[in-house]
């Protein structure tokens, strides 16, 4: 069974809400809300593909720096296993913005449950609502 490794960030604002994103149409998982994030490429470091991502995703800048691990999550898929570190970033440059089509939402850490998200992305709230 394949691995592949997935990283994920929740951005916490000053107010201490949490950034999600929806997958947009045509995606696989369309709809469902998640943490921004991506795979990690050959010869990338997690925090490298974090901010990289970010930059993709929302065109915010970080720095590896920023990005502490928080907790991460394992979840088996029918011919792939995933493996997903979250981080947890407080500072950025920018304005977070949808760049590929996603819609974003600034979220209380106890209403994550309130949307639905990929089963891998579930675990992942738990620590939050704990830390915020």
């Amino acid at each position: 069974m394949k691995l592949v490794l997935v990283v994920a960030c929740a951005l916490v604002d000053s107010d201490g809400r949490i950034l999600i994103a929806q997958r947009p149409e045509g995606k696989k998982l369309a709809g469902l809300w998640e943490f921004p994030g991506g795979k990690v490429e050959a010869g990338e470091t997690p925090e490298a593909t974090l901010v990289r991502e970010l930059r993709e995703e929302l065109g915010i800048e970080t720095k590896s720096a920023c990005l502490a691990p928080l907790t991460f999550a394992s979840h088996g898929y029918e011919d792939w296993h995933l493996l997903m570190p979250l981080y947890v970033c407080r500072r950025w440059e920018g304005i977070a913005q949808g760049r590929e089509g996603q819609a974003l939402k600034w979220v209380r850490a106890r209403e994550l449950r309130q949307y639905p998200m990929p089963p891998a992305d579930l675990p992942l709230i738990a620590p939050l609502i704990e830390l915020l």
